[in-house]
């Protein structure tokens, strides 16, 4: 079985770098990485990812509005979404989930648990 591939969509590229070998390491998934939400939705649609990661607060473009071009697009539609945020008030996890996004993640986050969260949001196995 192939591993599970997951694209990280955020702007800071250090968070990248620690996502990445989060996931590929502890959680032994293929990751791929988009700096903004134009390549995001470039590799979302030309790779199909297993899973997204996205960031809400980007400054071309933010998540939220990223998610809905996602959900347009019937390439894309059926890929589950995880929200990396520090908005984690009541009010935006229930607007988060009025959205239909897969789950939410609060930034920051414990690195070294970051895989497990995952896992539990898709209903994954880790394979590392």
């Amino acid at each position: 079985m192939s591993a599970k591939r997951i694209l990280v969509i955020d702007d800071e590229p250090n968070l990248c770098s620690v996502i990445q070998a989060c996931l590929e390491h502890l959680g032994g998934w293929t990751v791929l990485v988009a700096p903004d939400s134009s390549q995001g939705f470039l590799l979302a649609e030309t790779q199909v990812p297993d899973a997204i990661l996205l960031d809400v607060m980007m400054p071309d473009m933010d998540g939220v509005t990223l998610f809905g071009l996602l959900q347009k697009n019937a390439a894309t539609r059926g890929i589950p979404v995880i929200f990396l945020t520090a908005k984690v008030q009541a009010m935006d996890l229930n607007e988060f989930a009025d959205l239909g996004v897969g789950g939410v993640i609060a930034k920051p986050f414990d690195p070294l648990g970051l895989a497990q969260q995952v896992a539990d949001i898709l209903g994954w196995e880790m394979s590392a």
